[in-house]
């Protein structure tokens, strides 16, 4: 279990890295899924994307603000991740 502990936070960075770069230099699939009641998604789009290379980098150098940071970031993210599922009928 201790392993885990070590390693989780590289592959939870990764993963923030690869979509926050995504975020920023593909953010049309992104727009698409913010819900369409809040304004200016492109803008969030790019907000949570820098947002997200932040805490990969939290995550990888240690930093103990960046765990609960990333929770955080996730938990905001999470109506986009709903509206996704009610346009695919889900």
């Amino acid at each position: 279990m201790e392993a885990v502990r070590r390693v989780a936070p590289f592959g939870v960075a990764a993963a923030f890295a690869g979509s926050g770069v995504l975020h920023l230099l593909a953010p049309r699939p992104y727009v698409a899924i913010v819900p369409r009641v809040l304004p200016q998604r492109l803008l969030l789009v790019r907000v949570s994307g820098a947002l997200e290379l932040v805490c990969a980098a939290g995550l990888l150098g240690g930093r103990r603000w960046a765990g609960p940071a990333s929770a955080a970031l996730l938990v905001a993210v999470f109506p986009a991740n709903v509206q996704m599922a009610l346009d695919s009928g889900s």
